[in-house]
């Protein structure tokens, strides 16, 4: 259930049932699962498994938090609730290694960046360097992408893309779109 998985990851982390008991209503306030705590989290859906994992992970003090895409998860205000645990447990000390593909929440969370690609450290510095990198590198989302060989194109034996572009109402290639304005979705392909 949710609630033996609080008290397995805190026995996990090297806590007693006592310091677990201080913290149980705080987490499971924070993850927002109270309806179903008694509920085996085979049965949560993997938003509420992941809120649940990452309260308990917040709340037990490790001395180091990994936190790997937890923002992909979730809706907006319980990313905006995890940023902000995440940065009153960098002012306490702790140390946490925010893995994320999410260059806001890079910037808002993170002084220090490390990119990677392929396995290899491409940069390490200040986080609006890295970001800033990672953006004009061809690593970030890009707002047109071309297939030049067609064996290797994304697609089956009816049909493979030859581009996929983003256009503001303008016709422009749109890097980055205004949510309040139209964009158009041009799709290249071959019929084969």
């Amino acid at each position: 259930t949710g609630r033996e998985n609080i008290y397995l990851n805190g026995a996990i982390l090297g806590m007693t049932k006592k310091e677990i008991n201080r913290q149980f209503d705080e987490i499971v306030a924070f993850s927002e699962t109270e309806e179903f705590i008694d509920t085996p989290v085979k049965h949560y859906s993997s938003g509420m498994y992941l809120r649940l994992a990452f309260a308990v992970a917040a709340h037990l003090e490790p001395d180091i938090l990994l936190v790997d895409e937890v923002l992909a998860v979730g809706d907006s205000r319980f990313q905006t609730k995890c940023l902000n645990k995440m940065q009153d447990i960098g002012k306490h000390g702790r140390t946490v290694l925010f893995v994320s593909h999410n260059m806001p929440a890079v910037m808002n969370l993170c002084t220090r960046a490390i990119l990677l690609n392929g396995g290899f450290i491409q940069q390490d510095g200040p986080a609006y360097e890295v970001v800033s990198k990672y953006m004009t590198a061809g690593f970030g989302i890009t707002a047109a992408r071309e297939w030049t060989d067609s064996l290797t194109a994304p697609g089956g034996e009816i049909a493979r893309l030859r581009a996929v572009r983003v256009r503001d109402s303008d016709g422009n290639i749109a890097e980055s779109v205004d949510i309040r304005r139209s964009v158009w979705i041009e799709i290249e392909y071959d019929v084969l």
